[in-house]
């Protein structure tokens, strides 16, 4: 079985990175990412399957959030009797790995810039073409983390979604 998921270096595997700041490689952040996907799941035990891989694949495709029912349609390309609990286990792995994000208001899923580390999602989402940017912000607002404290709360998940207008897309419009 071929990976299909991973194109040879052609122009379509140019982009440009999110925000249209500059054009890049994306077959070498997808590269990249399974790489270090591969290591961080011997690290900590886990298998990541052919099947596995190939979704987190298909979720590097591009700097856009994916839909798990547009994964599925790609996945049966190769698996024909691929169900949607194949893809929803393979995205629980890989978010319990933490390899790949959920966009709770997209309700689709990216890939971690910054793989395997715990740390709060915050992203920067435009509207108008889509390219979602991870913030590299690895400590939590300390007001947020206050607040909880005196209220008893204790946060296990935090995701801060920014909708806006990316600045390539706002040069488009002018």
């Amino acid at each position: 079985m071929t990976d299909q998921s991973l194109p040879d270096e052609t122009p379509e595997s140019f982009q440009v990175d999110p925000f249209g700041t500059k054009p890049h490689n994306h077959n070498h952040c997808r590269t990249e990412a399974l790489m270090t996907a591969e290591r961080i799941c011997a690290d900590q035990g886990a298998r990541l399957t052919p099947l596995r891989r190939q979704v987190l694949a298909l979720v590097w495709n591009s700097h856009t959030p994916v839909k798990a029912y547009d994964l599925l349609n790609q996945l049966q390309k190769d698996h024909p009797n691929a169900a949607p609990t194949t893809v929803y286990r393979a995205l629980d792995f890989l978010l319990e790995r933490r390899l790949i994000h959920r966009l709770q208001s997209l309700n689709a899923f990216i890939g971690c810039g910054v793989p395997g580390d715990l740390h709060q999602g915050q992203f920067l989402i435009c509207r108008v073409c889509g390219a979602v940017a991870e913030l590299p912000l690895n400590q939590r607002n300390e007001q947020i983390d206050r607040r909880a404290d005196q209220l008893g709360f204790q946060i296990e998940v935090e995701t801060i979604e920014i909708t806006g207008v990316c600045s390539h897309c706002q040069t488009l419009s002018n």
